[in-house]
């Protein structure tokens, strides 16, 4: 019974000594964007009622002075769009991307970087990290974008929605690159709602 005992003993001093501690402040922090802008400070102040049309949260890398893509992102090679895990878009309401009916729900979205264009993925395969378990098989939709080359170059990776006529686009930016994915919504955005 002894010997049971302090086996015991000692596996339990082990766990509580192994407990996981803080982690360190991460290089590539986890941030979070919504359509409509801003809308957690809307919804607060009263202007926005219910739930926004979309949000995306993702790892934002930052450049550091390194050569990105075609060296760091390589091109033609899937992509996680940002840092650590990846990066999940969720509709709150039914959309339409490329003319394709999109249920509300949450997806991981991944991009397939080349110089001139990218292509964009919806995967249905939630919860990974990187890209590492990417599986194409769980891709509900495959879009491609044009690349915009910017003036300036942005630092930090950067993902936020913008107005459009039909909704929003998905804006990607990082270094001097720049793409959008369209998105069309089928009613008026919460943030116009009349008070």
């Amino acid at each position: 019974m002894r010997p049971l005992f302090l086996a015991l003993a000692l596996v339990a001093s082990t766990l509580v000594s192994a407990q996981q501690k803080p982690s360190d402040l991460d290089k590539s922090p986890m941030d979070m964007s919504y359509w409509p802008t801003n809308f957690p400070m809307l919804k607060l102040s009263g202007k926005a009622s219910g739930e926004p049309f979309a949000r995306v949260i993702y790892g934002r890398p930052q450049k550091n002075g390194r050569p990105l893509f075609g060296d760091i992102v390589q091109y033609n090679t899937i992509w996680r769009l940002g840092a650590n895990e990846a990066t999940e878009i969720e509709f709150f309401v039914p959309v339409k991307i490329a003319g394709k009916l999109v249920p509300k729900g949450r997806y991981t979205l991944y991009g397939i970087p080349s110089e001139n264009n990218w292509t964009l993925i919806l995967n249905t395969d939630n919860f990974s990290w990187g890209n590492f378990s990417y599986n194409a098989k769980k891709d509900f939709l495959r879009v491609q974008v044009p690349v915009t080359k910017t003036l300036d170059s942005t630092d930090a990776f950067t993902l936020y929605f913008e107005e459009t006529n039909l909704g929003a686009g998905l804006i990607i930016m990082w270094d001097q690159v720049k793409v959008m994915l369209p998105i069309s919504f089928s009613k008026e955005p919460v943030s116009n709602k009349k008070k």
